[in-house]
C-alpha cells in the first residue's frame, strides 16, 4: 500500500498518529538486534517505517535487506529513502528495481549528503544534481507505481545562502510529483508551524510529516546541532547543560521535551510525527506512551512488551536487552547494538570546505606538521580535527598533559580516557547513568602511529601483554592483537541501584575494524581538500597508505598513569 493513501486514512480518522526512521546498522550483530527490535516496534502501529541510504550507495544492500524485512516480515509500510550523490541513472534504476522486487512502492528522494572523499558535491557523469531531478525521473519512468516523498527543511537547507529561493526549490520539489513530505527534525515547535502554514499558503496539499528526535545524548545532541544548525530553544540548551553529567537526565529531558513538542504540534492541528529512532527504543516508546499513542498495540501484546523471545544473534533477556544499549551508544558502545555507529550515521565526517579546512588544519607536509596539529587540538588551540568535529571533553583534562606529550612525540591520538575506580555516578565529570551509583573504566588511548614507529610502540605492547589489551590494524587490511577471539573487552561500567552491571562501552575487534575502515577513509577526505597533485594530498595519502591504527587498554585500572608508560 503506497504511504500516501496511509496518511490520508490517517488524517480522515482525526487522530494523531506516527511513524519511525531507522538507519543500517553496520554488524551483522547490530542488524540482527534491529530485526528483533523493529518487531517489537511495529506492534506500537507506526504508519510507516523509513530506512535511510548512504550517500552514493553506500548502504545500498543493507538499507534494500533492512527494507525488505521491514515490508515482508514484519508487515510494516516501509519507505525506502534514495540519494541521488554520486549516483548514475544504472545504479538509481538498479535500486529502484530492487525495491519493486520487494514489493516496496515508497521512496524519499533525496539529495543527499556529499559522497565520502568527495572534495564538493557534484553530480556524477549520467547523474543528478538535486532531489527534484530524482522526483522527475521516478515519474517519467515509473509512473505513478511508486509513491514519492521528498524533505521538508523549516529552517532552510544547511547550504541555503538564500531562504526564499530555498523555498521556491522545495515547492519545485513538490510539484515535481511529491505524494508526501517528511520534515527535517526541529525542537521548536513554532518553526515547524510557521513554516507549514506558509506550504499550505501556497497551494500544496500533500501531507506534510513533523520531524521528530527525542535527545539521546548531550554529546550526539552537540554534534546533531552542530552539523545541522537547527535552532534550540534556550530553555532546552540550559536545562541539558545542567543535565549533561547524567546520561539518563539527559534521556529524561529528551522525553520530556519531544512529549511537550508534540503536544504544541497536535494543538496547532498537525497530526503525524517522524521520529528519528537512532536505532534506539525506549525513549520512543516513552514519548509515545506518554502520549497515549501506541497505547492499544502495548496493551494487545503486554505492557513494555516483555517476554518475547529474540532471534538470530540478538539478547536474550528482556531485561538486558532494555538495559543495554540505553546508554550513549557512539562508536565505542557495543558493536552488537542496532545503534551502535549513530555518532556518524547521519552525515559525512568532514563538514569544513576546502577553505575553511585549510585554515583550521594548515596545509600538512611532514610528519611534524601532524604531530603539531594534534597537539593543539589536545591543548585546546584549535576546536576540531578531521576526525574530531568538537572539542575534547571535560574528563580528558586529568590526562592533557600526557596527551600532549605523546601527540608531540607522533602518538596521534583519536579518542582516550583516564581510569576511574568507583567515582559517583552523580560526579559532574566522570558521572553518567542514574544518580546513587558508581562508575568505573580503564585507561585508554587510540591513535594513529606513523609506520617507522609502529615496530618499536608494537614491541613494548606486546612485552605488556599480560596488562593491556592492544587492537592495530593499517588501510592494508593487516590486523593485529592481542585480545583472545570472540571475546570484547570492558572499557567502561558502572554499578546502580536495582540494576544490573551496566556496560555502555566495549571494544572488539567487530567494532574496531568497522571504525578502522572510517578512520582511514578520513584521511583521504582531508587529502581531498587539496589539488589532487599537491604536496599536501599527496603526504596525506601516503601517510594514511604507511601509518596504523592502535587502540591501547590498559586493564588494570587501579594503576592509573601506567598506560603512558608504553608511549615514548
Amino acid at each position: 500500500m503506497k504511504v500516501s493513501d496511509k496518511l490520508k486514512q490517517a488524517e480522515d480518522s482525526k487522530q494523531p498518529y506516527f511513524s519511525f526512521e531507522y538507519f543500517p546498522p553496520k554488524t551483522e550483530q547490530g542488524l540482527a538486534n534491529l530485526y528483533d527490535r523493529i518487531e517489537r516496534m511495529a506492534r506500537l502501529g507506526p504508519v510507516f517505517v523509513a530506512v535511510t541510504w548512504g550517500a552514493g550507495g553506500a548502504t545500498a544492500q543493507r538499507t534494500l535487506e533492512l527494507c525488505s524485512a521491514c515490508q515482508g516480515v514484519f508487515g510494516v509500510e516501509t519507505v525506502m529513502h534514495l540519494t541521488c550523490t554520486n549516483m548514475d541513472i544504472a545504479q538509481v534504476d538498479a535500486a529502484l528495481e530492487g525495491a519493486k522486487a520487494a514489493g516496496i512502492q515508497n521512496i524519499l528522494a533525496l539529495r543527499g549528503d556529499p559522497p565520502r572523499d568527495a572534495e564538493y558535491w557534484t553530480a556524477c557523469e549520467g547523474g543528478f544534481s538535486h532531489a527534484v531531478d530524482l522526483v522527475r525521473y521516478i515519474r517519467e519512468k515509473y509512473g505513478s507505481y511508486f509513491c514519492v516523498g521528498v524533505a521538508g527543511y523549516p529552517e532552510g537547507h544547511i547550504e541555503s545562502t538564500d531562504a526564499d529561493q530555498d523555498f521556491e526549490y522545495f515547492v519545485a520539489k513538490v510539484k515535481a510529483g511529491a505524494d508526501f513530505v517528511v520534515s527535517q527534525l526541529a525542537y521548536d515547535a513554532n518553526v515547524f508551524i510557521q513554516w507549514e502554514k506558509k506550504v499550505r499558503a501556497r497551494g500544496i496539499t500533500v501531507p506534510v510529516v513533523a520531524g521528530v528526535l527525542p535527545v539521546q545524548s548531550y554529546q550526539s545532541f552537540r554534534r546533531l546541532v552542530f552539523l545541522t544548525k537547527v535552532a534550540v530553544p534556550e530553555a532546552l540548551r540550559e536545562r541539558l547543560e545542567e543535565a549533561k553529567a547524567n546520561d539518563q537526565a539527559v534521556k529524561d529531558l529528551g522525553v520530556e521535551h519531544a512529549v511537550a513538542m508534540v503536544r504544541q504540534l497536535q494543538a496547532a492541528g498537525v497530526r503525524g510525527v517522524h521520529l528519528t529512532t537512532l536505532n534506539l527504543e525506549n525513549s520512543v516508546q516513552r514519548v509515545l506512551e506518554a502520549l497515549g499513542m501506541g497505547e492499544a498495540a502495548m496493551k494487545s501484546t503486554g505492557r513494555a512488551l516483555a517476554g518475547q523471545a529474540v532471534t538470530g544473534q540478538a539478547m536474550t533477556s528482556t531485561a538486558e536487552r532494555r538495559v543495554w544499549d540505553d546508554f550513549p551508544n557512539g562508536r565505542w558502545g557495543d558493536a552488537r547494538s542496532p545503534a551502535f555507529g549513530s555518532a556518524d550515521a547521519y552525515g559525512a565526517m568532514l563538514k569544513f570546505d576546502a577553505q575553511g579546512a585549510a585554515r583550521v588544519w594548515g596545509r600538512p607536509c611532514t610528519l611534524d606538521d601532524i604531530s603539531s596539529l594534534f597537539a593543539r587540538y589536545v591543548t585546546g588551540e584549535i576546536a576540531s580535527l578531521p576526525w574530531s568535529d568538537e572539542p575534547l571533553r571535560a574528563e580528558t583534562e586529568r590526562i592533557g598533559a600526557e596527551l600532549a606529550r605523546v601527540n608531540r612525540l607522533g602518538f596521534w591520538t583519536l579518542a582516550s580516557q583516564p581510569a576511574l575506580d568507583g567515582v559517583a555516578s552523580a560526579d559532574a565529570t566522570h558521572g553518567w547513568g542514574p544518580r546513587g551509583g558508581y562508575v568505573y573504566q580503564k585507561a585508554f588511548v587510540e591513535c594513529f602511529v606513523a609506520g617507522a614507529k609502529f615496530g618499536s610502540f608494537l614491541s613494548r605492547l606486546q612485552s605488556s601483554a599480560s596488562r593491556v589489551t592492544y587492537y592495530a590494524a593499517n588501510r592494508q587490511g593487516d590486523f593485529l592483537t592481542n585480545a583472545h577471539a570472540g571475546e570484547g573487552t570492558a572499557l567502561t561500567w558502572g554499578v546502580f541501584p536495582g540494576r544490573a552491571v551496566v556496560q555502555p562501552t566495549l571494544i572488539d575487534k567487530i567494532s574496531f575494524l568497522a571504525w578502522r575502515a572510517e578512520a582511514f577513509q578520513t584521511w583521504r577526505e582531508w587529502a581531498a581538500m587539496f589539488a589532487q597533485a599537491s604536496q599536501e594530498a599527496c603526504f596525506l595519502r601516503e601517510t594514511a597508505d604507511e601509518c596504523w591504527l592502535v587502540n591501547v587498554v590498559d586493564n588494570d585500572y587501579k594503576q592509573a598513569d601506567a598506560i603512558w608508560e608504553l608511549f615514548q
